[in-house]
């Protein structure tokens, strides 16, 4: 077993380190105030590379492996998860559906641009009635011979507003239930497609949280991923993917609210100590520190077992219940630590335990990961 990362690894996890403290934590905070969509700093992490990860150079990609992914995402969101959510809804749900499911001119005309951050892509599954229960697609894709006529609302989507494709779920055939849902990508612009106003939320409140209406869009069949029907494991399989994305994300939400914790601690004096010399903070850093390297380690076990082509829906599962609450604990103990000074914005920890709360939502809810993993349990 190899726990060690390589050369390359190191190198990947220091440039996406130095990003985070040089170009996302200066401005952060203001962006998290003012719901500011982080628009210059995306487009800095498109010339890094960082928006097509995994995808091949061949198509515009860095060709990085998962375990890559995880760090970059670790490292970006110990400073803003409200940055690292738009690197793994491109990468995750994105750019890798695109090119595992996508024909080669649908890879030509969207994977591209993609994967070089040219523009941003959306994922766009939930409905006002229809969140983690993804067979229950309100939106309709009627076939009308060469374009399906795309009518329906979604909810709860990530770069909605900032984003120029968008991969829809619809139902095309209620009859057939999960199996009569297709993906269908749809360019911003099209007759009959609005966004509405953004979300105002509790946490990630820099990314671009927006519904989407359509009227009556026409959308290509050409734009239809993979056959008829197959719009549902499309989505299945995407998703587990982007759990090790949102894993990782906790992940980091988690261990820059203990890194902070660690240094504030060494720092701030009280009855003529500092709060490292204080049993009861060496308990909660012990603690913090303890989970925070499982959480690590179900990550990076999940995105080996990508690498390697082996079954990782366990383990991605895994990694993501363990990681989200573990942000949750640590953020909600980062605070504690701080005290009064934790309260506010200036010390980031409130921030991230705002943000840590969306890691238990998305992807599917913590519930939703226990019925993921009891059923691979009971098999």
């Amino acid at each position: 077993m190899q726990f060690e990362l390589t050369e390359e690894h190191l190198m990947i996890r220091q440039a996406a380190r130095d990003f985070a403290q040089i170009e996302l934590k200066p401005g952060v905070i203001e962006r998290d105030e003012h719901q500011k969509f982080p628009a210059e700093q995306v487009k800095m992490l498109g010339e890094l590379g960082f928006m097509g990860m995994m995808v091949s150079p061949d198509y515009g990609g860095s060709g990085m492996d998962a375990i890559s992914y995880s760090l970059v995402m670790e490292e970006l969101s110990k400073v803003d998860a409200s940055a690292s959510v738009v690197v793994s809804v491109n990468n995750s749900l994105v750019c890798y559906g695109l090119e595992k499911y996508g024909t080669e001119e649908q890879k030509q005309k969207y994977l591209v641009p993609l994967a070089k951050g040219e523009v941003i892509g959306a994922f766009c599954l939930s409905e006002p009635e229809a969140g983690s229960d993804a067979t229950s697609q309100h939106t309709t894709a009627v076939d009308m011979g060469d374009y399906y006529l795309l009518n329906g609302t979604k909810n709860w989507i990530t770069n909605g507003n900032s984003a120029s494709t968008y991969i829809v779920m619809a139902q095309t055939d209620h009859s057939k239930k999960h199996r009569g849902i297709n993906a269908l990508i749809v360019e911003k612009g099209m007759e009959g497609f609005a966004v509405g106003n953004k979300e105002n939320k509790l946490g990630i409140r820099g990314s671009d949280t927006h519904s989407l209406m359509f009227t009556d869009v026409k959308v290509p069949k050409a734009n239809r991923i993979g056959e008829d029907g197959f719009g549902f494991k499309f989505a299945m399989a995407t998703l587990e993917g982007g759990r090790i994305g949102i894993a990782s994300q906790a992940l980091g939400i988690a261990a820059g609210a203990y890194e902070l914790s660690v240094q504030y601690a060494k720092e701030r004096k009280a009855f003529g100590k500092t709060l490292a010399d204080l049993q009861a903070i060496q308990f909660k850093l012990a603690d913090m520190a303890t989970e925070i390297e499982a959480a690590r380690l179900l990550c990076h076990r999940a995105a080996w077992l990508k690498d390697q082509g082996l079954p990782y829906a366990q383990a991605a599962s895994m990694a993501k219940l363990f990681a989200s609450e573990t942000a949750m604990r640590t953020t909600v103990e980062a605070v504690q630590i701080h005290g009064g000074y934790g309260f506010v914005k200036e010390y980031h920890v409130e921030r991230l335990m705002r943000d840590a709360k969306i890691t238990q939502i998305y992807e599917g809810t913590s519930e939703i990961q226990r019925i993921v993993i009891s059923r691979e349990v009971l098999k």
